[in-house]
């Protein structure tokens, strides 16, 4: 996969980009907001690539930012919905407003969004609100534990929880609780205690 772009901006549309490496032109697809990001022609930039391997076609698509790239490649990931329509949702909305719609399992302010109808708006609710769920959970937990939030006795103790047959999110929120209360135990069967008790 061709992980970025960066060369002269040679010409720039609200569909596509033209970017000059060493005299080898790129020619990529990107929505809006990348085309309102880019800077002036004759410019020097850096693009986040994803490359698009169909039968006969390589389709190169270029974003400014790592959000609405890997929103684009999950997106792509739901039957149905192409790269085309991807990049028409996030010309529509950004990657935050779309996952708060998403997790609200909001059918009506996603139809608003060109391109997408009630039963796209079904499937991609099905698809993507655990993910994005708990992307949210990790994300919170990260800010209380650090960047080992899965890994060592946290992670074991998450494990346990949901094996347990509690899902993650619960886990989640009972750590968070803990860590706001007090503290998080040292050993998994003192996580496992408190955390039942938070829960029940």
């Amino acid at each position: 996969m061709i992980d970025s772009i960066h060369g002269i901006l040679v010409k720039k549309q609200p569909t596509f980009a033209i970017l000059d490496v060493h005299g080898v032109r790129f020619r990529t697809h990107i929505s809006l907001p990348t085309y309102e990001y880019l800077p002036a022609s004759e410019t020097p930039v850096t693009i986040l690539t994803y490359l698009h391997v169909r039968e006969d076609i390589l389709d190169l698509y270029g974003f400014h930012s790592e959000n609405q790239r890997d929103l684009f490649i999950m997106l792509i990931g739901i039957s149905g919905i192409g790269p085309r329509l991807a990049m028409t949702i996030l010309a529509g909305t950004s990657p935050t407003d779309f996952k708060t719609r998403i997790i609200a399992g909001d059918v009506k302010s996603l139809t608003v969004i060109p391109g997408i109808g009630p039963k796209t708006a079904k499937r991609m609710i099905l698809e993507l609100k655990d993910k994005f769920v708990k992307l949210d959970d990790d994300e919170s937990l990260s800010a209380l534990f650090g960047d080992h939030t899965e890994s060592d006795t946290i992670g074991d103790a998450i494990n346990a929880m949901v094996s347990l047959g509690y899902s993650r999110s619960q886990a989640h929120q009972a750590l968070k609780k803990m860590e706001k209360s007090g503290g998080v135990p040292d050993s998994i069967e003192d996580i496992l205690k408190k955390a039942l008790s938070i829960i029940l």
